[in-house]
């Protein structure tokens, strides 16, 4: 059995929990989410309906083992998301990169002949605190904002893959920090040629 799995989820003010079928809805101030759970999986209100309870009817099957713990996180971070919602800041280093924002695209100006262009998800809000480098040391950075934690998580990993950080001078786009391991460069040898 799931540790994670037995814990009761509290659920906020505010937020609003509905069954129909296999299908969970959670709607909260900040949006609205819906998961389709295992069959074995039950999920139910406690008497108070303060919480939400996770239990597995076949606790023998393996799928449901692993979907038992996986249920209650995925319910928890549903929970959370319409309530309070999810930020990932983000960081650009490199002379001459910048960030934007146009017509629901993020627009990444970051060494390429044209600038890269990814589409913003409609669950998730980009925030632009410094819009362009100021040398090495100054980074671009923006904040990724949204209920939906898959989403939002998938957004960042597509916005860092445009251009990842490289281990020379550290260029490239990079989660708040993260930490990139540096390589030393080419070290040329002084002294006369033969």
């Amino acid at each position: 059995m799931s540790r994670i799995g037995k814990k009761a989820i509290t659920i906020p003010a505010g937020v609003k929990v509905e069954f129909a079928g296999q299908t969970v809805k959670v709607s909260g101030p900040k949006g609205t989410l819906e998961l389709q759970r295992n069959p074995k999986i039950t999920v139910a209100l406690d008497e108070t309906g303060k919480k939400i309870l996770v239990d597995n009817t076949a606790p023998e099957g393996r799928l449901e083992k692993a979907m038992f713990g996986t249920t209650r996180a995925l319910l928890n971070n549903m929970v959370i998301g319409v309530s309070k919602g999810y930020e990932k800041k983000m960081e650009i280093y490199g002379t001459g990169y910048n960030v934007k924002e146009q017509g629901g695209k993020l627009i990444l100006t970051v060494g390429y002949a044209n600038p890269a262009q990814v589409d913003i998800p409609k669950s998730v809000k980009v925030i632009i605190d410094i819009p362009a480098t100021k040398g090495n040391d100054t980074p671009a950075k923006f904040t990724i904002t949204g209920y939906n934690k898959q989403e939002l998580g998938q957004f960042a990993a597509v916005v860092r893959k445009v251009k990842p950080p490289e281990p020379y001078q550290g260029k490239g786009i990079r989660y708040g920090g993260e930490y990139v391991r540096r390589k030393a460069g080419k070290a040329f040898a002084s002294g006369a040629s033969a």
